[in-house]
């Protein structure tokens, strides 16, 4: 077993604490150049929302992405807090009553029962707005362009085409518009959109901070379509096999809201045949980057194992 994988989770640990103390840094309470005043109780219900929970799964890939390509990690640590922060304020509004109405959020009261209703939408709100600010800072390249690319690119996977869309079509798919049965391919197509985008988007973000050409990019986007595809199906498997206190949110929830899953669609052993595809996959993609990957595609495997 080489390297990359013994030391897998003490590099997760790693990157996740360096995110939660750059997360701590950027929702204090003096207010930065430019702006007026932070209102106490959005920038503790902000903090509720962003702080002391999760894998950081996302940071970490953009991390690693742009070890692989020799970019500064502390330019990368600056931008997977940026993307950190979009991640936050999705959970925060998909837990709103509107949405799929959660009491639970990584073993804590969401924040629009730790708070109200109004108060989450503007943490998600001002969480979204404060992501854009940080890509767009300095300290994340010293490259204007690369800055810009990393906006732009990050735009996408949170909007119409990505995030928000898959949402949208997350709801239509529950019947909340008119009764719909999507197909397997429409499933994918949902989940590539509602999860899967800001996953690849991590990836693809590693490879713009460190320039990577053409050829590069694709292949490190090879790798972030599967391995978001292989988050979906395992967090679909938890939701169906896990329980609620080690989940830390309420397990079969999918199902209840008549959701639409590839666990649905393909069965439990379909779903889990079709994880492991996805891992193949994954490092067939990375085959370009030989032993500098490994970190990778340990975290493929992390993903489709995970039991949380």
């Amino acid at each position: 077993m080489n390297k990359g994988i013994t030391d897998f989770p003490a590099r997760l640990a790693s990157i996740a604490a360096e995110t939660e103390m750059l997360l701590k840094q950027l929702l204090g309470d003096a207010p930065l150049d430019g702006e007026i005043f932070r209102p106490a109780r959005l920038t503790t219900a902000m903090r509720h929302a962003a702080l002391d929970g999760g894998k950081r799964l996302r940071p970490f890939l953009l991390v690693e992405s742009a070890a692989v390509f020799g970019a500064p990690r502390s330019g990368a640590l600056t931008a997977g807090a940026a993307l950190e922060l979009v991640h936050c304020y999705s959970l925060v509004h998909d837990d709103l009553p509107a949405m799929d109405d959660d009491d639970l959020r990584r073993g804590r009261p969401t924040v629009h029962k730790a708070y109200d209703e109004a108060t989450a939408i503007l943490v998600g709100d001002a969480l979204l707005t404060l992501a854009f600010d940080v890509m767009a800072r300095p300290e994340v390249h010293a490259d204007p362009s690369v800055r810009i690319a990393l906006v732009a690119e990050l735009a996408r996977a949170s909007g119409l085409g990505g995030m928000a869309g898959g949402q949208m079509l997350d709801l239509a798919a529950e019947g909340r518009f008119e009764p719909k049965r999507l197909s397997e391919k429409e499933i994918a197509t949902l989940q590539a959109m509602k999860t899967g985008a800001l996953i690849r988007f991590a990836c693809r973000a590693g490879a713009i901070l460190g320039k990577a050409d053409m050829a590069a990019l694709a292949d490190i986007d090879r790798y972030g379509i599967a391995i978001g595809q292989a988050f979906q199906i395992a967090d679909d498997l938890l939701d169906v096999e896990g329980d609620t206190k080690t989940l830390g949110k309420a397990a079969g929830k999918d199902a209840a809201a008549g959701k639409a899953t590839l666990v649905a669609a393909l069965g439990l052993e379909g779903a889990r045949a079709r994880l492991k595809e996805l891992v193949t996959e994954s490092d067939s993609a990375l085959a370009r980057f030989g032993t500098k990957a490994d970190t990778l595609r340990a975290a493929a495997r992390f993903v489709a194992e995970r039991r949380t």
